[in-house]
């Protein structure tokens, strides 16, 4: 690190748990985020802040009006950009140092399997199962964390899944893709806006973590949040040995 990172970032390094050693992994780290709206933008803002060298953001979508109660990369002025792009230049004003690489499409098959591959960890701020279990069977297949992340009107839930853990489940595990659930949406539903913030931010947290190997994951364990209350309610969750994503594959 120069001097103007160990500037930057000292506050971390201060920290017995990541000191300059985890900085260092931080920098040397490829996050990949699905999604630039409401997770993603709390989730982006705090990887770029922390220092993760390089963050790829991937969404297809442009920037409403709408959006701007809660997805704040984004602002009045750029109603109708591309939500990657509009989220690299916010980013760029955060941290200069990192690279940020802006991908206005949807990712899928192929493709999404080839960037999944490049990354260190995968933060899922998607809003639709369909997005969340390609993207689940790209990590287990190619053996990278995932933080998954979801929220809708004032309920929020987010856990770890970690292929790399041979005690750990999948997102199928705990969502069959096989089995019906209700597809909510924002846009009919509504959401409350500091939410996606809280959840969005302990998706960055759980990523930092797992890049630095520091403290414990949420692997195996997911966090439910009724804002209402302000209450979370914790669930262990167990692998699937008939899992159709990685059930009976043996983990190294």
């Amino acid at each position: 690190m120069n001097d103007n990172q160990l500037l930057r970032y000292s506050r971390h390094i201060l920290l017995d748990e990541i000191g300059i050693e985890g900085q260092e992994k931080l920098l040397a780290a490829h996050a990949l985020v699905i999604g630039a709206g409401g997770l993603g933008s709390p989730a982006a803002y705090y990887l770029a802040s922390a220092g993760i060298g390089r963050i790829t953001l991937v969404d297809n979508d442009t920037v409403d009006l709408t959006n701007l109660q809660r997805q704040i990369l984004h602002t009045t002025e750029r109603v109708g950009h591309s939500k990657a792009h509009s989220g690299k230049q916010t980013l760029a004003q955060i941290n200069p140092e990192i690279e940020v690489v802006a991908l206005s499409e949807r990712a899928e098959g192929e493709r999404l399997a080839e960037l999944v591959a490049r990354a260190t960890v995968v933060l899922d701020c998607s809003d639709n199962f369909a997005t969340r279990h390609a993207v689940n069977r790209a990590c287990v297949a190619h053996k990278v964390p995932l933080v998954s992340g979801a929220a809708i009107r004032f309920d929020g839930q987010i856990s770890v899944f970690d292929p790399r853990r041979p005690d750990a489940p999948c997102y199928a595990c705990l969502f069959p893709p096989d089995q019906q659930f209700e597809e909510v949406l924002c846009s009919t539903m509504g959401v409350f806006a500091p939410l996606v913030g809280i959840i969005g931010t302990m998706q960055a947290a759980e990523a930092l973590k797992l890049v630095a190997d520091i403290g414990e994951s949420l692997a195996g364990r997911l966090l439910l949040l009724d804002a209402r209350s302000m209450e979370w309610t914790s669930i262990k969750i167990g692998r699937n040995a008939d899992c159709a994503v990685c059930g009976g594959k043996p983990r190294a």
